[in-house]
């Protein structure tokens, strides 16, 4: 089929990044997407393989969605047209989108763990006015259960991830591409945040530990805020700069590393898939949702780990969230990072990880959703 993907690039690259993962996986599977975007400039790293034109040998074709809709390109619309959270398709494309038999229309939402969202799944919203009067699109929520959408997760991802971990040379090699000299006694933690971050603590609380840890630190948030901390002399703490990755790649420093500190959406999932110790730092609201929505995942992900790992973990979370005082990072951290803590995290991670896994994918519940009658 074809797809009409719409993204509004909002302030991060999490929209970007889930909607060039989600077109990637369609093409992986033959289907051909126009990824629709108003600011593409993050594909530019993310997507190396893309050609100036805007397309790629994946069968995508970056197409411009320009502010003023009177230079909207001239195209039929496909068969599906996705809009990505709630993101509103220009409206001279919508109004394309009237014919005999109209595309399949579908609000991909925002990923929650909250009980709404197996309630909403799959929910029909007819258009009472404008040029989609009469049209009807029904949402699509990812989520963490069977009555949800699932998550994004390529066909051999696991089987990927797994033939990786057994080829310690590739590996080593890989590291050493990006400049991470890669130390056995060493654990590498790669930190990917917001601004509001308590990355003095967590390095503090590192340091203390007196554990040898290399921090991997992303460009922009991270790299800056860590290079204002006041590394001590004698440090038990190394940090290493890294370049912008495409998503393959930054899979793989996932997969490399033993603690993974991630942000937002996408990188979350993919931190999920990458079964390590690893702490999400959520998308900040002003209204202060997000730490009913951090909770709600704490609560599916954590459900069967043992009382004092799950205790500790949760005080990490938070604390790293902003959603407790900064000083809790410390013991939670100290806690987790000791025997036989450490090992036990490794080990929930895994289980849950592969719990998750059992769940069908995204897209392969999308393909389904979009081919049903009604």
């Amino acid at each position: 089929m074809l797809w009409d993907i719409f993204c509004k690039v909002i302030d991060n690259f999490g929209d970007i990044g889930v909607c060039w993962r989600l077109s990637r996986d369609l093409a992986s599977r033959g289907h051909e997407v126009r990824l629709w975007v108003d600011d593409a400039s993050a594909l530019g790293w993310m997507a190396p393989e893309l050609s100036a034109d805007g397309r790629g040998a994946s069968g995508i074709t970056v197409m411009p969605w320009p502010t003023d809709e009177a230079l909207l390109p001239e195209v039929v619309p496909g068969d599906v047209v996705i809009e990505a959270f709630g993101c509103n398709p220009p409206e001279r494309f919508v109004a394309r989108m009237q014919r005999p038999e109209p595309p399949r229309w579908v609000n991909l939402e925002y990923l929650s763990a909250e009980s709404y969202v197996e309630r909403s799944h799959g929910l029909h919203s007819p258009v009472w006015s404008g040029p989609g009067y009469g049209l009807k699109k029904r949402f699509f929520y990812p989520g963490f259960t069977a009555r949800t959408g699932g998550l994004l997760r390529e066909t051999k991802l696991i089987d990927e991830r797994e033939a990786w971990a057994q080829d310690a040379d590739a590996r080593a090699h890989w590291l050493a591409r990006l400049g991470i000299e890669a130390n056995p006694n060493e654990r590498l933690i790669t930190l990917f945040c917001y601004a509001q971050s308590p990355i003095q603590q967590l390095l503090d609380a590192l340091n203390q530990s007196g554990q040898p840890c290399q921090v991997l630190l992303t460009p922009g948030h991270a790299t800056e805020q860590a290079r204002a901390w006041p590394q001590p002399p004698q440090s038990a703490v190394r940090l290493t700069t890294l370049p912008a990755l495409p998503q393959p790649d930054f899979d793989r420093l996932l997969w490399c590393a033993d603690l993974n500190i991630v942000r937002g959406e996408d990188s979350a999932v993919r931190a999920l898939w990458a079964a390590k110790p690893h702490v999400w730092q959520i998308y900040r609201q002003e209204d202060g949702v997000h730490a009913d929505k951090l909770q709600a995942f704490m609560d599916l992900w954590m459900r069967d780990w043992p009382h004092s790992l799950r205790q500790h973990t949760e005080a990490l979370w938070r604390a790293f969230n902003g959603l407790s005082e900064p000083q809790a990072l410390g013991p939670a951290l100290a806690a987790l990072c000791s025997s036989p803590e450490w090992p036990a995290w490794q080990s929930a991670s895994a289980r849950s990880s592969q719990s998750l896994a059992a769940q069908t994918d995204l897209v392969s519940q999308l393909l389904e959703f979009v081919t049903q009658p009604g």
